[in-house]
């Protein structure tokens, strides 16, 4: 049954990559703490999902984290009763605390400008492509001028930009097509970016060798 909800998730829900992983970590992560008391999803009771809310409060789990691993019990359990004739979901009965709300941390506008010239101002390495800090810069300047999610970075081909309408098809969750509109500072950056690496297609930023760069990469860069 987990399987067959991971591929419903997959197929008829669009889920990403990474949402799927964490539907699969969430639903083994409750089974290995069940342990020799697992006999089955559909055997589970109310009280045993309070017990396992119990025990993540305990162990000092935070509480966006806590939510998280009872949206995909919440995913699969609702699953079961549409899809495969459970009676119910224990997991609605279970009350989840509430999120936390935090104040959000705010970059002046001075920070974003140095933020922003970073690798254009770094020391220069000899054994690196000249267009190796051009690409940081477009990278940055993308995720604060169209406000980006980093999949979505990833994603970009060389045809999905519009210099003239200034705009940039991105391909967000659930596979659904959007256009965002792209600041001066951006395009400016790309173009840099492109006619110093010589950028033809598919696809925009690339890593060293030609590839399309990683995660890890812009996480590295961006840290």
């Amino acid at each position: 049954e987990e399987t067959a909800f991971l591929e419903f998730q997959a197929t008829e829900k669009s889920g990403s990559p990474r949402t799927l992983a964490n539907y699969r970590d969430a639903l083994a992560v409750y089974r290995t703490w069940r342990g020799d008391r697992f006999s089955g999803w559909r055997n589970e009771e109310a009280d045993d999902c309070r017990d396992y809310l119990f025990a993540l409060m305990k162990d000092g789990f935070k509480r966006g984290t806590i939510r998280l691993r009872f949206a995909a019990l919440r995913s699969f359990y609702k699953f079961l009763v549409l899809r495969k004739g459970l009676g119910r979901s224990p997991v609605g009965e279970v009350q989840l605390p509430k999120p936390e709300r935090g104040l959000p941390v705010v970059l002046t506008v001075s920070q974003i400008d140095e933020l922003l010239g970073i690798p254009l101002k770094g020391p220069v390495d000899k054994k690196s492509p000249a267009w190796l800090p051009l690409r940081d810069a477009a990278i940055l300047e993308l995720f604060y001028s169209c406000g980006l999610r980093i999949s979505e970075l990833l994603a970009l081909d060389v045809r999905h930009l519009d210099f003239i309408g200034e705009t940039v098809k991105v391909m967000g969750k659930g596979s659904k097509e959007r256009v965002v509109p792209m600041g001066g500072p951006a395009i400016s950056a790309i173009q840099r970016y492109r006619q110093e690496e010589a950028v033809t297609s598919a696809p925009l930023l690339l890593c060293i060798p030609p590839t399309r760069v990683t995660q890890q990469a812009v996480d590295q860069l961006l840290k």
